[in-house]
């Protein structure tokens, strides 16, 4: 029997984030760096199309999560 919630399962379930989540979760430890090169190469392909307001909100996007994470941590 799956031992994964039904929450996991759903979360899976998605047709590339979930896949890219069980892969990063069931997969081999170097996923991550993968994931990293493709986050970062699609962050500068977004840079050269659209220019500085993409810049703009990848850095705006980074600013919440940097401010999530922290929240995070100080809660325990």
């Amino acid at each position: 029997m799956d031992k994964r919630t039904r929450l996991q399962r759903a979360f899976f379930a998605i047709p590339v984030i979930g896949w890219i989540a069980r892969d990063l979760v069931e997969g081999d430890a170097d996923n991550i760096w993968y994931l990293l090169v493709a986050v970062v190469s699609l962050a500068v392909i977004v840079t050269m199309i659209w220019g500085l307001p993409a810049l703009t909100l990848i850095a705006l996007v980074g600013t919440a999560l940097s401010m999530l994470a922290i929240v995070v941590m100080s809660t325990g």
